[in-house]
């Protein structure tokens, strides 16, 4: 259940200051089916991932961005005619990967689509506000088309971590 990440960090290593070789690297990974209950899931996975990497007490704004991320994913990125109560079908994946002073969760989806941030002016809509929380809640994000073997693309959020001490 883990992965590098290194083919879906490229991109958002642009504009960061490079990582200490001595930092600590952890990733983990998990699939999620083409259900809507998916999300819960995902956020029993990054509830368990961040107690683990000892990093629990960002879990509130950390799983409102996974919770985002999954939701637009499995909303917006699957084929229509993916079955929603299935476990088969076009694979969604939760990525989170922690280094001393950073945090990231990408979420990986099959559409080459990209992400559309709806006008945050409008808090009446009953939905379309995702996008909008991703970038309130996290310290950056943002999306790029995968390459090589792997199909659609990936969408993150880097959260800046607190240095112990």
């Amino acid at each position: 259940m883990g992965t590098n990440g290194s083919t879906m960090l490229e991109p958002l290593r642009q504009g960061l200051p490079p990582l200490d070789p001595a930092a600590v690297s952890n990733a983990a990974s998990c699939a999620l089916p083409a259900r809507y209950e998916a999300v819960r899931d995902a956020r029993k996975f990054t509830r368990g991932t961040l107690d683990e990497w000892d990093i629990g007490d960002r879990f509130d704004d950390v799983c409102l961005v996974v919770s985002e991320l999954v939701t637009n994913a499995l909303r917006h990125a699957l084929p229509a005619d993916t079955p929603r109560g299935s476990e088969f079908g076009p694979p969604v994946r939760l990525h989170l990967m922690h280094w001393t002073g950073r945090l990231v969760c990408a979420v990986r989806d099959p559409s080459h689509d990209s992400p559309v941030a709806r006008d945050s002016d409008d808090f009446s809509a009953e939905s379309g506000r995702g996008l909008f929380l991703v970038d309130s809640f996290a310290d950056s994000w943002g999306w790029h088309p995968l390459a090589g073997t792997l199909n659609g693309k990936v969408v993150w959020a880097l959260f800046r971590l607190q240095s112990a001490g």
